[in-house]
Order: C-alpha cells, then sequence, then structure tokens
C-alpha cells in the first residue's frame, strides 16, 4: 500500500519538468480553433484596454472637471460670477491641459460643466459594461475551444492506448493508464477555462499598468510599487508550500480510493474471513490522513489571499499618503504635476494591479499540476506499441490453416527467454493439445499466433506466411481466441455474442448460441438474448459466460481457434455438453489447445508437453502413454488422485479431471 502511494506521488502530483515544451504542445492542440483563440485574444485586449482606460477616466473627471469649475459651478449656483481659475487646485493646470475628453472653457456655465462631466460618466460607465460582456464573451469561446480540445485529447489517448502492443499493459496497471483520461484530463480542465482567461488577461494588465503608471509618473509610479518585490516573495512561498501540502493531499486520497476499490472487490473475502473491523479501522485511518492532508493545503492557499490583499491596502495606503503630501507640498516630493485626479487614478491602478497578482497566484498550483498532468498525458501518447505493422504491409490472404513454429525462441524481458527453440507444425484442420506445468510457456505459444508478441529468434508462419509480414487487424480477425478468464461487456446478451461480427443478425447470433449450448439458459434469463448483463457478466455463472465467449467465436466462424482450455470453469456435466459443440466448431478449423482437462487431450491429433520453454515430449495421448515419460507421470498422479476422491463417477466422466495447471 505504502509503495503504491509513493507511485501516485511521484506520477500525479510531481511538478512539471519542461513547462515551456509541454505548452508549446499543448498550444498545437488548439490549431483546428485558431480563429476562436484569435477573437479571445482580440476580446482579452480589448477588456485590459477598458480596465486600464477607466481609472485613468475617473482621475481626468477629477481633475478636468471637479476641480477646475468647482468654483465656478459653485459661485452660479450662488447667483454670483464665475472666479475660479484652472489652476486653482496644485497641478490642475496640466491636468487641464492634458484632459483625454473635450471639456468646455474655462468660463463655462454649470450647465455646460454638468453636462461634460455627465457624458465623461456615461462613457465610464459604458466601459464597464463593455468590459462585462466582452469577459463573458472571452470565458464563452475559449470554454468552448478548451472543451473541444479536452475531447480531441481524450480521444487521440484512447486511440492510442488501443494500438500499444499487450506487453505495455503487462507493464502498467489499469488504473494507472485510467488516471491518464480522470486525473490528468481534469487537471487540465480546471485550469482551461476561468483560469487560463484570468492569467493571459492578469498578465497583460499587470504590464499594461505598470507601463502606463510610469508614463504618467515615473517617479510615483515607482513608490506605488514598493511592496510589489514582497508580494513576490510571499506568493512564491505561499504557493510552494501549498503545492507540496496538495501533493500529499492526492496522494492521501488516493489511497483512500485504492483502499476503497480493494475493499469493495474483495467483499466477499473480507465478510469470509471476519476482516470487517480491521478494514473499517483502516480506511478511517487512511481517511483521517486525508482530512489532515487537505485542511493543511487549505490553510496555506487561504494565507496566501489575505497576504496579498494586505500588502494592497499598503499599496493604496502608499500612494494615497505620498500623493496627498505631494499636493499639500505644492510638488516639492514628488514633482510638478501630481493632481488629486491623478492620485485617484493611480489608486485605480494599484488596485488593478493587485487583483490580477492574487488571481494568478491561487491559480499558479493548479497551472503546475495542469502542465504535469499534460506531461503525463503526452508520456503515454509518446510511448511506442512494442509490435507495429511494416510499412506497406499486405493483408492475410484466406488462411487454409497449416501452422508452423521454427526454432521459435521469446522473451518478455531481454536476456529471459520463455520459450526456447521451439519447433512444430499444424496441418490444417487438425488439432494440437499444449500440456505443461505452470509457467511452463503454453500461453506464449498461443500468443505468438495473433502476434500478441513477437518471437525474438526463429518465425511463426501460417500457410507459409511469417505473421510479421503482414497487418495484425488481417491477421486477427481469422483467428478465434476462447480465453479461460471470459470478459463479457455491460450489454445485452446478443450483444455479447455478436462482438466479433457486429453485422451479425439475430438469426446467426441465435445458431451461434446453440453451437455452443448456451441457447437454454439465454432464453430462460427475463429479457432473453436482450437481457442486459451486469459488469464483466455479473448475473451469470463463470460456466454460463464461458458459453457466451464459446457463442461468440463461434459467431467469427475463424480458421484457426486458440481454446485456453474453454471447459476448465465448467462442472463435468456442462463439459460434456460443451465437448460436442466444440467437435462441431474444430471441425476443418486449426486448433490450438492449452489443455488443462484430459477430455481435450484424447481426440487431439497432437499432444505437445512443454516444460521451462522446451518441448519435452510429443506424440498422441496414447503414444505418449507408451512411453511411460513426464506425461505419463502426470497422467497417472492426477488421474489417480481423482478416482480416489469420486468413487461415484464413472471412467468416462472421471476423465473431465484437471490434468495439468494453468499458465
Amino acid at each position: 500500500m505504502f509503495d503504491r502511494n509513493a507511485q501516485l506521488l511521484s506520477a500525479e502530483t510531481r511538478r512539471a519538468k519542461s513547462v515551456g515544451a509541454t505548452l508549446r504542445r499543448f498550444g498545437a492542440f488548439f490549431g483546428r480553433y485558431r480563429w476562436v483563440l484569435l477573437l479571445v485574444l482580440l476580446f482579452i485586449v480589448a477588456g485590459t484596454y477598458m480596465q486600464v482606460l477607466i481609472p485613468d477616466l475617473t482621475g481626468q473627471a477629477v481633475d478636468c472637471f471637479l476641480g477646475p469649475y468647482s468654483g465656478n459651478v459653485a459661485s452660479e449656483a450662488a447667483g454670483l460670477p464665475a472666479t475660479l481659475p484652472p489652476d486653482a487646485l496644485p497641478g490642475a493646470a496640466d491636468a487641464f491641459g492634458n484632459c483625454w475628453y473635450t471639456t468646455p472653457n474655462p468660463d463655462a456655465a454649470a450647465a455646460e460643466v454638468l453636462r461634460g462631466l455627465g457624458l465623461l460618466i456615461l462613457l465610464i460607465v459604458g466601459l464597464f459594461l463593455g468590459n462585462a460582456v466582452v469577459g463573458g464573451l472571452q470565458f464563452y469561446l475559449m470554454s468552448w475551444a478548451g472543451f473541444h480540445v479536452l475531447r480531441d485529447l481524450r480521444n487521440k489517448v484512447f486511440a492510442h492506448v488501443h494500438r500499444l502492443s499487450l506487453g505495455y499493459f503487462s507493464r502498467h496497471e489499469a488504473g494507472e493508464v485510467m488516471s491518464r483520461f480522470t486525473n490528468d484530463v481534469d487537471t487540465l480542465q480546471q485550469v482551461i477555462g476561468f483560469g487560463l482567461i484570468s492569467v493571459l488577461q492578469g498578465g497583460l494588465l499587470i504590464v499594461w499598468v505598470i507601463y502606463t503608471m510610469l508614463a504618467k509618473s515615473f517617479v510615483f509610479a515607482l513608490l506605488s510599487l514598493v511592496t510589489l518585490p514582497l508580494m513576490v516573495l510571499v506568493t512564491s512561498w505561499l504557493s510552494r508550500q501549498a503545492r507540496f501540502a496538495f501533493r500529499r493531499a492526492r496522494r492521501e486520497i488516493g489511497a483512500v480510493n485504492a483502499d476503497l476499490q480493494e475493499s469493495i472487490a474483495a467483499v466477499r473475502e473480507v465478510q469470509a474471513f471476519g476482516r470487517e473491523d480491521e478494514n473499517i479501522e483502516q480506511f478511517t485511518s487512511q481517511n483521517a490522513a486525508n482530512r489532515d492532508a487537505n485542511i493543511r493545503a487549505q490553510a496555506y492557499t487561504s494565507a496566501l489571499g489575505p497576504s496579498l490583499e494586505a500588502l494592497s491596502y499598503v499599496s493604496l495606503a502608499v500612494v494615497a499618503v505620498l500623493g496627498g503630501y505631494a499636493i499639500l507640498s505644492n510638488g516639492s516630493l514628488l514633482g510638478n504635476g501630481i493632481s488629486l485626479g491623478l492620485i485617484i487614478t493611480f489608486i485605480g491602478y494599484t488596485q488593478q494591479f493587485n487583483r490580477p497578482v492574487q488571481q494568478i497566484a491561487v491559480l499558479w498550483t493548479s497551472l503546475q499540476n495542469a502542465v504535469a498532468g499534460a506531461e503525463r498525458i503526452f508520456e503515454l501518447l509518446d510511448e511506442q506499441p512494442d509490435l507495429s505493422d511494416k510499412l506497406g504491409a499486405p493483408e492475410m490472404p484466406t488462411i487454409r490453416g497449416h501452422l508452423e513454429f521454427k526454432d521459435v525462441w521469446a522473451e518478455y524481458n531481454p536476456g529471459e527467454a520463455v520459450l526456447k527453440g521451439i519447433t512444430l507444425e499444424a496441418q490444417p484442420g487438425s488439432t494440437i493439445a499444449i500440456v505443461g506445468p505452470t509457467g511452463a510457456g503454453k500461453t506464449t505459444i498461443a500468443n505468438l499466433i495473433p502476434r500478441f508478441y513477437d518471437v525474438s529468434r526463429g518465425s511463426v508462419t501460417i500457410d507459409g506466411q511469417d505473421v510479421r509480414e503482414v497487418t495484425r487487424r488481417s491477421l486477427r480477425r481469422q483467428i478465434g481466441i476462447v480465453p479461460q478468464d471470459t470478459l463479457l461487456f455491460s450489454d445485452s446478451v446478443k450483444n455479447n455474442i455478436r462482438y466479433g461480427r457486429p453485422d451479425a443478425s439475430d438469426q446467426e447470433v441465435i445458431a451461434a448460441a446453440k453451437l455452443a449450448r448456451a441457447h437454454d439458459f439465454i432464453t430462460a434469463l427475463e429479457d432473453g438474448y436482450d437481457t442486459v448483463l451486469g459488469e464483466r457478466g455479473g448475473g451469470l455463472s463463470q460456466g454460463q459466460r464461458q458459453l457466451l465467449a464459446i457463442a461468440r467465436v463461434a459467431l467469427t466462424d475463424p480458421r484457426i481457434l486458440i481454446l485456453d482450455e474453454a471447459t476448465s470453469s465448467v462442472d463435468t456435466r456442462t463439459e460434456r455438453q460443451i465437448q460436442q459443440a466444440l467437435e462441431q466448431l474444430l471441425a476443418g478449423r486449426t486448433s490450438l489447445v492449452i489443455a488443462h482437462r484430459l477430455s481435450t487431450i484424447v481426440n487431439a491429433d497432437l499432444v505437445i508437453v512443454i516444460d521451462d520453454g522446451e518441448i519435452i515430449e510429443r506424440g498422441t495421448h496414447q503414444q505418449l502413454l507408451a512411453r511411460r515419460g513426464f506425461y505419463h507421470e502426470l497422467y497417472t498422479s492426477q488421474f489417480r488422485r481423482q478416482r480416489e476422491g469420486a468413487e461415484e463417477e464413472t471412467e468416462e466422466e472421471a476423465e473431465g479431471v484437471f490434468l495439468f495447471g494453468n499458465d
């Protein structure tokens, strides 16, 4: 459990390695939606311009209207002539000369001044509304493009997973592969809409605000940004601590999920051994660890916002105090040009500057996790299949069934041979039974025929054609496989049978079920062939699931048939029924049978005895018994044990005993 948790920590919550390369690669998925991104970019620029313009216009409302004309408006209201000049306030004359909005002349009447001020206020309100509309549009368009990209990414990963060889899945657990579709894609989904927009627009707004402040008053801007270095340090430290805490939290929730999955899957064993209390105690402990880790993570995240907000108030205080002192000192502190309107403008800029800094800081951990998740997805996409079709490989012609292994060596790990010089030949329509102890290499021989794995030396040919020289799809279409562990889908019985031939008619499905002796139990189900099965065939016995697997293969009418002891999971009576079906199914087909029961072996044209990756005996059942070798020893010991334990069985029934172990 602890080793698995460590793997979850390192694999799912690690820090991104190459942010730039990962972002460029992820950005390539947006290529199909570049026109949407262009609109989003235009909206971001427009929205940022509006946000920068609003504080400037607010300051101009003071300097260009309220300040220069306040005395005129007050005098006219009192019935007196206008007497206050435009330079009545420090810096007002300079500001009046730089008004962006057209102002009336200094002797204008109150109505004209108020009219101009009203229009300016309407413009500011319009900018607020325009910014809201633009923000909504850019968020919608970015979300639209983002979710389309996530759909494309999932489709690409899913298709790539189906192209990977079986060797990859033997090295990686299914849960690890599934986490690429769930956990890693979810981290991208969390930031691809609002988060990405906030970071892009926030970064642009920060740069634009700093530039505008420096352009208006270089010294005043530097003093206003005095808390910026401290903000960076606080953000960096708290974000780093939050990232570490969130990693631990994700590790702990992974442990909770793993324990929950194991307990549910093994509920029968838990109850059988009376381990309920121990499991509950273990789950409670892990759940508490997950709680503590999340509280710690949230503590750092919660501290980040208030810390930055406090520093932003310090910035506002600096602007207000220094600006007010500059006005009172008639520009002796910061020089001429500091007006009340400029102070109000800088207060607005300071607020706008601090807001995106806080947003980016809060989103930084999510961005790091998102990039790390993207890296894991691309690592999977970069995984090259162990097997691939040769360039220009032709399709496999219709198979007659001449199967031949020529000095075949195979290995899963370099230098560790599983098969050692296997040579055998099967004529069209013949049946070969392969027997041997557990781990001898029986299943490996079967896996080489449909090219689930490649030989390391030698060759496997069908009708003289090396299986490596043709396309795998055309080869596997003509090979039927009935594994010992049957996998059925959460679908109807009918669709499970026609899985290999989706275009098969209902009559063909029923015929295949009758051949497999499955028709009677299917019709006894609540909805017959339309009965929807549970997960992995839940609701059916192991024997019934095996019968459906045989029917599924029978429907495809394969030219080569591989049976990994298709009757090993059924009782003796059911086995006799299946054996009759198999005799009909095997007729005219080349068959390779991994045999664990004697009933499968006695009728084979050739029996291959394999041990430690080598063929040690070959011949018919009777020939091998007559040699009194390895096969004879296994046969007599297992058969005698069965007879001693089942006195009521006839000799014919006793032949259904398990003879050899499974790989």
